[in-house]
């Protein structure tokens, strides 16, 4: 597990790979569609088939919560990641049953928070990945970091 980093441990060009992978089963995109996205494509495979996706495919919620999931467990923000506004989320290509997600993590931006003093803003840039090496996701967001207590 990766030790507790405060914002002056960020800094540009600072890059983070998954600490694992994440593997996206049929049951869950059906009960993830079913409770928060119901929509055929991702309740039934034969629906999914005569689809613009020709299958069964993951919510892109789903594919954002794993995504947030592997960003929480590669970067231990001490008091965990707080976040502070998305600039960009898109889905580039349908995560399916069996695809097994990694992120590559940058840091593309550090600054000082205007409100909160005791706070700093990371701005990151994740591109999630498929087993295929091919981009399923990218994103540009901002978390909150504490700055590291002084004595």
């Amino acid at each position: 597990m990766p030790k507790d980093l405060y914002f002056e441990d960020f800094h540009i060009g600072q890059k983070f790979d998954s600490i694992g992978t994440y593997t996206v089963t049929v049951a869950e995109i059906k009960e993830f569609g079913q409770k928060y996205d119901p929509q055929p494509f991702h309740l039934d495979e034969a629906a999914g088939e005569g689809s613009f996706f020709h299958g069964l495919a993951a919510s892109g919620w789903l594919t954002a919560a794993i995504v947030m999931r592997l960003r929480v467990l590669s970067i231990k923000v001490s008091g965990g990641m707080i976040g502070a506004g998305a600039e960009e989320m898109r889905w580039t290509e349908a995560v399916r049953p069996g695809d097994t997600l990694r992120t590559e993590i940058e840091v593309i931006g550090v600054r000082y928070a205007r409100t909160r003093k005791d706070y700093g803003v990371v701005t990151t840039r994740t591109l999630a990945y498929n087993q295929h090496g091919r981009v399923v996701m990218r994103s540009t967001v901002n978390f909150l970091a504490p700055l590291r207590p002084t004595a």
